[in-house]
């Protein structure tokens, strides 16, 4: 409900953020500036995507694995390098708090038990993007994503040796990204709302045949929805 309440906010902001008078052309040299930077303020909400054994199915050890949304948070900067008019290369390096929930149920049926453990994760975000931008129509202007991301975990478990983990995870991650935002040119800044999709390519899953839930997944994959306000100058 959290997820689907901040896309409704994202929709909303876009629609009421207030523009300035049309007939002032704010910024007017922005567009052939060579480079720019920026900074980043966003919220996330990641799950995985789990792709089960054939053991799970045979199993009476588990008889529910159910990823669920989580919300997070990210901080990172912004360089930006024109090609065209109407493409540029931009990087975002932040830092990612997110937050991944397995719920399971296990035991035979009528004496079963249901729990839910979450994984937290701090990743170093490296995202390399090509932003393909339309035409700027007085102060504002649509633009899509589509690029690459490297990820590094800071908080991986996979070397952990604690007696109470129940999944563990390894520390690098590949993946693309696709999405779209807007700019809304204001007289000292660029105000740009954004909504990504980020979807990591490499399993996750480190596997110890210590843990029982290891032997029921084959392999996990990370998915993140990120809301960003990117502040541009």
């Amino acid at each position: 409900m959290r997820f689907k309440h901040s896309i409704i906010l994202f929709i909303c902001l876009l629609f009421l953020t207030p523009a300035p008078a049309q007939t002032i052309l704010n910024m007017p040299e922005h567009d052939q500036k060579a480079y720019y930077f920026g900074i980043t303020f966003a919220t996330n909400f990641s799950q995985y995507r789990i792709h089960y054994t054939d053991a799970f199915a045979q199993t009476d050890t588990f008889r529910i694995i159910q990823p669920q949304w989580s919300p997070g948070f990210n901080l990172g900067l912004m360089a930006n390098l024109r090609l065209s008019d109407f493409i540029d290369v931009r990087m975002t390096p932040s830092i990612a708090f997110a937050e991944k929930k397995l719920s399971y149920t296990y035991g035979p049926p009528g004496g079963d038990s249901t729990a839910t453990r979450s994984i937290e994760s701090i990743y170093m975000h490296l995202p390399l993007q090509f932003k393909f931008k339309s035409e700027r129509i007085g102060n504002f202007r649509f633009y899509g994503l589509l690029g690459g991301k490297f990820d590094y975990d800071l908080a991986s478990n996979a070397r952990s040796r604690r007696a109470d983990e129940f999944l563990k995870v390894k520390p690098v991650d590949l993946g693309y990204e696709i999405g779209f935002g807007f700019e809304f040119y204001y007289p000292n800044f660029i105000f740009a709302p954004e909504l990504k999709l980020s979807q990591g390519l490499m399993n996750q899953l480190y596997r110890d045949k210590n843990l029982p839930l290891t032997n029921a997944i084959d392999q996990i994959n990370t998915r993140m929805i990120v809301i960003s306000i990117h502040l541009q100058g």
